[in-house]
């Protein structure tokens, strides 16, 4: 059997990198976080609105309409791949810094609405159960608590009213053995004042009995009743689960809440009695409506008053039902109520390796426990996992620019005019104007005023390109040179040149001991040639004359961008090359190779030909 090819060896290990390498995995991973990502997001949003329904019990049954759910999915759809691609084109090659800033605030805003929406359903599906279980296991604690408050206030009034009774049997027995117990002077045994003294302990005793058989046995019951409220849920399906839930929780608050109010009616009837009686006792003698007088008993029987009459305040805390879409809303709810509270917690619990701290709570007084933890990191997870593999694998390809179709034109029109104008000339022509030094690129031109009187169409020449340049710096495409980038290349003309072998070459003979005369390539050594000398050697590979090329002129590419749109314009755009030619284009020979060497012929100095030369 042919063992295979290395050619094929090689093709199969290409196909399995590329099918199951690093930028594969890192795909598919990121697929599957976006999948979970979007599906989270949209379950949470599409509970959070049938949770804030006003019509819940209706969308709970299942009659959540097909077009708002295709418009959530839609939107949710569309957000989602928005935060993906506001992440790729952040961190994305060659993206300008003003583009990367708001491409960052759109994911992170977007990575807000998708924590969001996510943590309602990952906390709905980690910790609503056991939320619906402490929610309504609190509210039932707090009524307990509403209760034993009811309960030790009765055990005070009816405290006070005992004393009220024995303080009274007291002075009565006063008054039958000595007297005088009704602030004036009397003798002992039964006479008018021991019969008032005697109506007062019978009134306070039926007041004492009455209040013991119309207020403290019934609240008690009451209290015992709710004592024993049944906590455990059944029900098959989420509706009947939440029908349970309610109408458990209505029952807790609803029985609290009648037994505070009976409490607190009756309490008040009964302060006013204790009033009423303590005013009686109050007339000191001598007075209209005098009977008994009685300071002492007076004050306790407003003291009892008071604390008959003092009100039962209930706070029962809220029970939400924190399965299904209404845990959803709820969770949504409380994170962004929350959300400063949320964030200082999770830091503390990645801190601390999983300890929640327990004095963490909400507005509303509940305690963040690990679960609501769990359900924020679940969802922060998976926006963390798409950060980390973007920054791991992010797109390679520059963003592909290209100038606006209005410039595009106007910059074949400004070509096609000055081609035109110029004789016998082509678009190629134009493009060897065209040079790149140090990581920019430059148009040179020969000075107007240099152009050889002696060519008949070279004048021409000078004059169409020249009126181009101008166009291209109307159009901000082309700019001169600064006074300081002059003097720059300048200097580089003056220079040795770097890249020049004739040194190194000369070194290497005299180490191996070699002759000189007869060693190759020993050439004397050269200066640089700079950006002149290479826009003196473009002109001549243009054709223009040496009287022209002695005086050039050199503007800057401008840089738009990223790109320079007159290149690229040059480097696509395709025109017919003109009918005839004129002789007197400069037909060059290739240059020999002791030319490439030396620098280009020197010529007397002369002036600049600038605007008034040139006219």
């Amino acid at each position: 059997m042919p063992e295979p090819s290395a050619t094929t060896t090689s093709r199969l290990d290409r196909t399995v990198d590329y099918l199951f390498g690093r930028n594969t995995l890192i795909g598919v991973a990121s697929f599957m976080l976006l999948a979970i990502s979007g599906y989270a997001t949209w379950h949470g949003m599409r509970d959070f609105i049938i949770g804030v329904s006003a019509a819940q019990s209706q969308q709970a049954s299942g009659s959540f309409s097909i077009s708002n759910d295709v418009l959530v999915i839609v939107m949710v759809v569309a957000l989602t791949f928005l935060m993906w691609l506001a992440l790729r084109e952040t961190f994305g090659t060659r993206r300008r810094f003003i583009e990367r800033f708001v491409t960052l605030a759109l994911y992170l805003f977007l990575v807000l609405w998708s924590v969001g929406f996510g943590y309602g359903f990952w906390w709905s599906l980690i910790a609503g159960p056991e939320a619906t279980r402490t929610s309504l296991s609190g509210l039932r604690e707090d009524a307990r608590d509403a209760g034993a408050v009811i309960a030790a206030r009765l055990d005070a009034v009816r405290l006070q009213l005992d004393n009220v009774v024995t303080w009274s049997d007291a002075q009565m027995s006063r008054e039958a053995t000595s007297g005088g117990s009704c602030g004036m002077p009397s003798n002992a045994g039964r006479g008018p004042l021991f019969g008032a003294r005697q109506s007062v302990r019978d009134t306070i005793v039926s007041l004492r009995d009455n209040i013991s058989q119309s207020w403290v046995t019934p609240i008690r019951a009451d209290l015992d009743k709710l004592r024993q409220t049944a906590a455990a849920l059944g029900g098959g399906t989420m509706e009947e689960r939440q029908q349970r839930f309610e109408a458990a929780a209505a029952d807790i608050r609803g029985k609290a809440r009648d037994i505070a109010a009976r409490s607190n009616e009756i309490g008040r009837s009964s302060a006013a009695e204790m009033r009423a009686l303590a005013d009686q006792l109050s007339v000191a003698p001598g007075a209209s409506g005098f009977s008994c007088y009685d300071p002492t008993l007076a004050l306790r029987l407003r003291q009892a008053a008071a604390q008959s009459e003092e009100p039962a305040l209930l706070r029962l805390r809220d029970a939400a039902f924190n399965e299904g879409p209404a845990g959803v809303a709820n969770a949504i709810k409380n994170l962004w109520s929350n959300v400063g509270i949320y964030a200082t917690s999770l830091v503390h619990y990645v801190k601390s390796v999983g300890t929640v701290a327990v004095e963490a709570e909400t507005q509303s007084g509940t305690v963040i426990t690990g679960r609501d933890l769990i359900a924020l990191l679940a969802t922060i997870g998976i926006d963390l996992g798409l950060f980390a593999l973007t920054i791991l694998n992010p797109p390679k390809n520059a963003p592909s620019l290209r100038p606006s179709g209005a410039m595009i034109r106007q910059i074949n029109a400004a070509l096609q005019t000055a081609i035109a104008r110029a004789p016998g000339v082509d678009l190629e022509w134009v493009r060897r104007h065209l040079i790149h030094h140090r990581q920019a690129s430059y148009f040179v031109i020969p000075n107007l005023y240099s152009a050889s009187p002696a060519s008949p169409d070279e004048p021409a020449k000078a004059l169409a390109i020249n009126q181009l340049v101008g166009v291209l710096s109307d159009l901000n495409l082309a700019r001169w040179p600064k006074s300081s980038e002059f003097k720059t290349l300048r200097k580089e003309e003056t220079l040795h040149s770097e890249t020049d072998l004739s040194d190194i070459r000369k070194k290497w003979v005299k180490e191996a001991g070699l002759d000189p005369a007869k060693a190759e390539h020993t050439s004397e050594p050269i200066r640089n040639h700079g950006l002149f000398s290479k826009a003196e050697r473009a002109l001549q590979l243009a054709g223009w004359s040496e009287h022209a090329r002695n005086d050039i002129e050199i503007f800057r590419l401008v840089d738009t961008e990223g790109l320079t749109p007159l290149l690229m314009v040059l480097n696509e755009a395709q025109m017919p090359a003109p009918q005839a030619k004129t002789p007197d284009v400069i037909a060059l020979p290739p240059p020999a190779a002791a030319d490439l060497e030396q620098s280009p012929v020197e010529v007397p100095a002369r002036r600049n030909g600038g605007a008034h030369a040139t006219h």
